[in-house]
């Protein structure tokens, strides 16, 4: 099992996941070296902290600060971190996305397994999230 197949399986709540559409990447392809290659791009999913400086040396934006923004709006992430849909009709250009464990005692969705949190940016310049329980499709 690759390590996205475990992170989206809710098997890897310390790391986080970052996709980057191949027209976003480095042109030396650096970034790329260190994930899973999927349709549109790269997936790569590594420990938390290193995946937020990652996810700033390959987008300019702080992973936190952007989470908060992209909270503001609701779209449609891919269920393999490669896409989605954004509100504003444009393209994904990358996905910054964690795990959290089931939390019964929250309710919700918390309460019905690990949840995926993730948060996108589109070419038009907006930054949306969605948020799903793991194994739901």
């Amino acid at each position: 099992m690759s390590k996205l197949d475990e992170f989206l399986a809710g098997e890897r709540l310390d790391d986080v996941a970052l996709f980057l559409t191949h027209e976003y990447l480095d042109s030396e392809g650096k970034i790329a070296n260190y994930g899973e290659e999927v349709d549109d791009g790269v997936v790569l999913v590594v420990d938390g902290e290193k995946g937020r400086k990652l996810f700033a040396s390959g987008t300019g934006m702080d992973a936190m600060q952007f989470a908060k923004e992209a909270m503001d709006a609701d779209g449609r992430i891919d269920r393999d971190l490669g896409g989605g849909d954004a509100p504003d009709g444009g393209d994904v250009q990358f996905v910054f996305a964690f795990a959290e464990a089931q939390n019964e005692e929250v309710g919700g969705l918390y309460a019905d397994g690990d949840v995926i949190h993730a948060y996108a940016y589109s070419s038009a310049g907006t930054a949306f999230s969605d948020r799903w329980v793991v194994g739901d499709e």
